[in-house]
């Protein structure tokens, strides 16, 4: 296997843990990292370049491939240059903040022949993986309703985050668009979607001004339907899925970290990560995030199940990267299929927040 030489932009608890990972991996060194207060430390520590230019980095001619992990309104640019400049892109989500970014920048990949990859993590998933293939060999007959929450509360922040604010982050559906898209990856893509919402318990100093209650509806092309719930305006946070279908129902429990069939009275049960484990770690986490926002910071440890995913997903952008074929579970996460299909629905919810009324999905 050739070995990927990797440009990251994004230096933060993310973007820093993809760079380590990277690094580690077979088959893989990061060359070069760029923007973000961090970077020259996260330089110094993977013995790299900090590159203080965007287009100085998408230039170099030893790099392969660039990570784009900067704050979601600074997606498009890296990732349009990469293409312009022959570089594979792995680019975390939400891909964009609006519909014609996220095409623009699947079609300039495209274009330049060059890999994409949308950073849908929850793909990698053993759990999420586990409901698939219950799905697919029919354990709870056709799915007819699914319903996803993603909730919990937030106190006033000394400096507010940029993961706060609509312009930067796109609020709570955009920057925790994993259920969204889990959603449409079980269902199909939706064809419409109402919701309901507002600021309701977060506002003045101290805080951003996304929406902290999201209510949505979903309804999909054979006539099924999802409802969601988002937001950190919710004292009782909740973070699942749930799926019912025509012979059975799926629990994917993520606070609880497990996962349930159940069919004719009886419960089937699955690790939703990787051991035991990796399942009490994360299900430990939410005592103090309570399904909100995560805020890591540079002392932060990386959980071990979080890590673990992470692993799998630069392992499948470096084999793709080196013309390895993607496996069937995560193609649409290199086809443009999950970054489009989730952007178009969110923004058709933001929509109906803003008219009140039903929106068609583009």
């Amino acid at each position: 296997m050739k070995s990927v030489r990797f440009g990251v932009v994004g230096s933060g608890y993310f973007g820093g843990e993809l760079a380590r990972t990277l690094n580690r991996l077979e088959g893989s060194s990061v060359v070069a990292v760029h923007g973000g207060s961090r970077a020259a430390l996260l330089a110094e520590e993977l013995h790299c370049e900090a590159m203080e230019s965007l287009e100085d980095l998408v230039q170099r001619d030893d790099i392969d491939a660039i990570i784009v992990a900067s704050p979601s309104h600074a997606h498009k640019e890296p990732v349009m240059l990469a293409a312009q400049h022959g570089k594979h892109v792995f680019c975390e989500k939400p891909i964009a903040l609006t519909l014609s970014d996220c095409e623009e920048m699947v079609k300039a990949c495209k274009s330049a022949g060059v890999v994409f990859m949308a950073g849908h993590i929850m793909h990698f998933m053993n759990g999420v993986n586990q409901v698939k293939a219950w799905i697919a060999s029919g354990e709870i007959g056709r799915p007819l309703v699914c319903h996803a929450e993603r909730t919990g509360w937030e106190d006033r922040q000394a400096s507010v985050s940029w993961k706060k604010n609509n312009a930067t982050s796109g609020g709570h559906l955009f920057h925790h668009i994993h259920e969204l898209d889990f959603l449409q990856a079980i269902m199909g893509p939706a064809v419409s979607v109402c919701m309901a919402g507002g600021n309701l318990a977060h506002q003045g100093e101290g805080f951003g001004d996304e929406e902290d209650v999201l209510l949505l509806t979903l309804l999909f092309a054979d006539g099924t339907l999802g409802t969601m719930q988002y937001g950190s305006g919710f004292r009782w946070g909740e973070h699942f899925v749930k799926i019912n279908g025509t012979e059975g129902a799926i629990l994917l429990d993520l606070k609880q970290s497990k996962v349930e069939l159940y069919q004719n009275g009886r419960i089937t049960s699955r690790h939703l990560n990787d051991s035991a484990e990796e399942d009490m770690e994360r299900a430990q986490s939410y005592q103090n995030v309570d399904g909100a926002v995560a805020y890591g910071t540079a002392a932060s440890r990386m959980p071990s199940w979080l890590a673990a995913l992470i692993e799998k997903e630069m392992s499948a952008f470096r084999n793709a990267v080196n013309g390895i074929p993607v496996g069937e579970n995560v193609q649409m996460l290199f086809d443009g299929t999950a970054a489009t299909t989730s952007i178009a629905t969110a923004e058709a919810a933001m929509a109906s927040l803003r008219e009140k009324k039903w929106i068609s999905v583009s």
